[in-house]
């Protein structure tokens, strides 16, 4: 089967092109053994059914991760109580909303009463079932085993959405006292220090450098303030282009990782993806190989896919899995041990889990911390900003009063 792909290399430079594999799988493990990254292997000439069968409208990732945390728990619970899988969809679809959600449910069951299996109808949609997704699906089909399956990826998905939120939300208080304090910035630039400015010219007392500064500042942003917009938008939206290419995503996930604090909160992240990942999928009989090529795309940062990458190497050659683990820059010291404990007692999967479960409740802990942290200092820095500009323009003033009396007396 002739397959194209698109992939990079560790410099970070794009390459895409055909190779010849029984099967997608087989053509990752090709490719990674070239020192590609791969971000896509699909047929060279995708079915028409296929494309036309995707919605054109995209969800949100939050409401996308909820619809399927909803749909795959309700799903096994209605498959678990003897309904058919075609009537258990059609019961999804009717109590869906009207969108691009309820017809990938709608198309779902058409492919079903065909004759198709369920992980066959999710290939279809891939933009909403990944490869993830689909291959429990696919191991639960298999193996009879395709209710604990569901439990399963419901429960990761909901995982998933609680992270997540939990990031979400811990961010959001934060970013908003940012954007409050640029814009009271910018309007004390556009509106008050201009004020100071005509009096200070009225008065003509001199004036400290700082208070120059503000009010040549306050000059050019009222005078040019279309191109300082425009500078900053087309900024802004370089450097989002640039982070979007191959070469960008690695400079980003590196440099997120060296950060103080927010690196370490990084990296505990990734590993408990990566450790409830690797978990859910061999506890559900996924090949050791196959949950490694399906983790290394869901990985979400490159230098952890790598390692996901270095461990297939291990395996491929017969070597313990847990020796891609032993990196200290992206996997802790006990994270490794549990790991090589786990695969030595052969029950790696419970311990994957734990690791994660343990991971997920540290993280939180942390990620309150540091928001309880930010949030002053971030009050801080406003104040300080404002403080400087009240000084700044005040100051002047203070001088001339001081000139006045000295005068009088």
């Amino acid at each position: 089967m002739k397959l194209a792909y698109k992939a990079y290399d560790g410099l970070g430079k794009a390459m895409s092109g055909t190779i010849e594999c029984p099967d997608a799988a087989a053509a990752m493990e090709a490719l990674h053994r070239k020192g590609l990254y791969v971000t896509q292997v699909a047929e060279s000439v995708i079915p028409a059914a296929k494309s036309q069968s995707r919605p054109t409208q995209r969800l949100r990732n939050a409401q996308r991760i909820k619809n399927l945390a909803v749909f795959t728990r309700q799903l096994g619970v209605l498959v678990s109580s003897g309904t058919r899988l075609p009537e258990a969809l059609r019961a999804l679809e009717r109590q869906s909303k009207q969108g691009p959600w309820r017809d990938t449910i709608s198309d779902l069951c058409v492919r079903v009463e065909q004759g198709a299996s369920l992980s066959e109808a999710m290939e279809a949609h891939s933009e909403y079932f990944d490869s993830i997704y689909h291959g429990l699906v696919a191991a639960g089909e298999s193996t009879g085993q395709l209710v604990q399956m569901l439990d399963r990826l419901a429960t990761l998905k909901q995982k998933q959405l609680h992270v997540r939120s939990l990031i979400v939300g811990a961010l959001m208080y934060p970013s908003l006292l940012v954007l409050l304090a640029a814009a009271i910035f910018l309007l004390l630039l556009a509106f008050v220090v201009p004020r100071f400015a005509v009096l200070f010219d009225a008065l003509d007392v001199p004036l400290p450098a700082s208070t120059q500064a503000l009010v040549g500042v306050s000059g050019v942003f009222r005078t040019y303030w279309w191109a300082v917009t425009l500078l900053t938008v087309s900024t802004i939206a370089a450097v989002f282009a640039y982070l979007r290419t191959p070469s960008g995503h690695i400079l980003r996930d590196t440099a997120v990782l060296r950060l103080p604090y927010i690196g370490n909160v990084t990296k505990s992240l990734a590993t408990a993806r990566i450790a409830r990942l690797l978990g859910v999928l061999m506890a559900g009989h996924v090949p050791v190989l196959r949950a490694l090529d399906l983790i290394g795309h869901a990985a979400g940062n490159v230098r952890y896919a790598e390692l996901i990458y270095k461990a297939e190497d291990h395996v491929v050659r017969g070597e313990p899995i847990s020796l891609a683990f032993s990196d200290t820059t992206l996997i802790s010291p006990s994270v490794y041990e549990a790991i090589r404990s786990g695969e030595q007692s052969g029950q790696l999967d419970r311990l994957l889990l734990d690791i994660a479960g343990f991971l997920d409740d540290e993280n939180e802990v942390i990620v309150r911390s540091l928001t309880s942290i930010m949030e002053p200092v971030i009050l801080t820095v406003m104040g300080l900003l404002v403080g400087l500009v009240a000084i700044s323009m005040f100051m002047p003033l203070f001088d001339l009063a001081s000139l006045t009396q000295g005068g009088g007396a």
